[in-house]
C-alpha cells in the first residue's frame, strides 16, 4: 500500500516536472521565432529617402530603403525620432516591395506613410503582421 502510494506521489511530481519543462520550451521557442523573424528592433537600417517632421516638431519620420539582394525585393523602413526626448528612435513602419516613400502628416500625432495611416507613437505597420 505505501509502495503504490509513493509511486503515484512520484509519477505526480515528475508529470507536473515535465508539463512546466515542455511548456518552459514551448515558450522560449515561440520568443525565438519572434525575435528572430517578426521583431521590429532587428530590422536593416537601409539606405537614406526621406524624412517629414510633425507640425509641431515632436517627431520626425525618417524613411530608409533596405535591398534584401538578388532574390528578394526592395523594402522601405520608417523610423520615428522623439525630437524632445534625445532624438529616441522607434521603428514603425515596415513594407515589402516599395523602393519610395510618400510621407505627410495629417496632423500632430498622425502620420500617413505610403497610404498607410498611422497614430504616433503607438502604431506600427509590419506587413508581416498583415
Amino acid at each position: 500500500m505505501i509502495v503504490e502510494y509513493e509511486t503515484k506521489r512520484f509519477f505526480k511530481k515528475f508529470l507536473k516536472g515535465f508539463l512546466i519543462s515542455g511548456l518552459l520550451f514551448v515558450a522560449l521557442v515561440g520568443y525565438g521565432v519572434y525575435w528572430a523573424f517578426f521583431d521590429m528592433n532587428r530590422l536593416p537600417k537601409g539606405e537614406y529617402l526621406t524624412e517629414e517632421t510633425s507640425p509641431n516638431g515632436k517627431y520626425t519620420l525618417k524613411a530608409y530603403v533596405t535591398n534584401g539582394g538578388a532574390t528578394t525585393s526592395y523594402s522601405v523602413r520608417g523610423e520615428l525620432v522623439f525630437n524632445q526626448k534625445g532624438n529616441k528612435t522607434k521603428n514603425v513602419y515596415w513594407n515589402y516591395r516599395e523602393n519610395t516613400a510618400k510621407i505627410f502628416w495629417k496632423d500632430n500625432n498622425t502620420v500617413v506613410i505610403n497610404g498607410h495611416t498611422l497614430d504616433v507613437p503607438n502604431d506600427k505597420f509590419d506587413f508581416r503582421n498583415q
